[in-house]
């Protein structure tokens, strides 16, 4: 039988040298029937340019625009002509025998819309640090990782159906792209893979982790663990996320936390570090949901 047509799909911005690194590893899977496109989101500087030539197998997209991490995808997803598509973060690195057993979820399980791979940290190699997401607390508006930051010993080796993809590898067939739409770009960055898969799951399908598949991954490698860009968008998205998707009386209970648990920890926090930059930005990340939309200069 013909291997179906895969659509690797990442994201450069002013990040060439991890993109470099993901390209390199690509060469290195033993799935053939591949094509590759990287879009460049509007990156400041041109590095891109220069790693073209390079890999000649590879669809260059050039953004004159950063269109975030939804709108960068979708961009690509018009172009790609895999029936399945993998969105991979370009600070990741595929091992050799990682599309095969994706592709194997989607031939065992009918009602799968989606599937991520296992995910070790690449700075700590045998230890976990994605085998699945717990649910958004409805109070909270956050989840867990399961599996992260353990050593991994087989306890995570089953296929199982869990909450939402890993944003960092997901692999979607492109007629369920297609049903259901493409990224919500009202996100721009973080929580945009938990929305698609809550779009996934109203339209009757469900959300696969396969152990069998193996990424590892640098983690905000182009981002910066302490940004204030990281602490705006995961604040501002956080609230954005349960407005779309929880019932008014979940989101009640979810403003009451923030407003009398979360704020004040946040901003405390913020000022017993000196953290006055994330304090500005952690405000404008709330008030832009309700409707002060300016978007702070990072």
């Amino acid at each position: 039988m013909t291997e179906p047509l895969v659509s690797i799909v990442s994201i450069n911005y002013n990040s060439t040298v991890q993109t470099k690194e993901l390209l390199e590893s690509l060469r290195k899977v033993d799935y053939k029937n591949l094509e590759i496109i990287i879009v460049d989101n509007g990156s400041a500087n041109r590095d891109i340019e220069d790693i073209v030539d390079d890999f000649p197998e590879v669809n260059f997209i050039m953004n004159p625009d950063n269109l975030g991490f939804a709108g960068g995808n979708n961009v690509a997803i018009r172009e790609a002509r895999g029936e399945y598509v993998f969105f991979v973060n370009n600070d990741a690195e595929l091992t050799p025998g990682c599309i095969r057993p994706l592709l194997d979820t989607f031939e065992q399980f009918k009602d799968a819309g989606a599937v991520s791979p296992k995910f070790h940290y690449y700075s700590r190699p045998g230890i976990i640090e994605y085998a699945g997401y717990s649910p958004i607390s409805a109070i909270t508006g956050r989840n867990d990782t399961i599996g992260a930051n353990e050593k991994d010993q087989g306890q995570y080796d089953q296929v199982s159906t869990t909450h939402y993809t890993h944003g960092g590898g997901m692999m979607v067939p492109k007629r369920i792209i297609d049903e259901v739409g493409p990224m919500p770009e009202q996100y721009f960055l973080y929580y945009e893979e938990f929305d698609w898969c809550e779009m996934m799951k109203k339209a009757g399908y469900k959300i696969y982790y396969q152990p069998n598949a193996l990424v590892c991954h640098k983690v905000s490698a182009s981002i910066g663990q302490n940004s204030t860009l990281k602490t705006y968008y995961l604040t501002r998205n956080r609230i954005l996320f349960m407005r779309r998707n929880k019932s008014s009386i979940s989101y009640a209970v979810f403003l009451t936390f923030l407003l009398f648990f979360t704020i004040p920890k946040n901003v405390l926090s913020f000022i017993s570090k000196g953290q006055y930059k994330h304090l500005s930005v952690f405000w404008k990340a709330i008030t832009w949901n309700f409707g002060i939309k300016k978007v702070p200069q990072f």
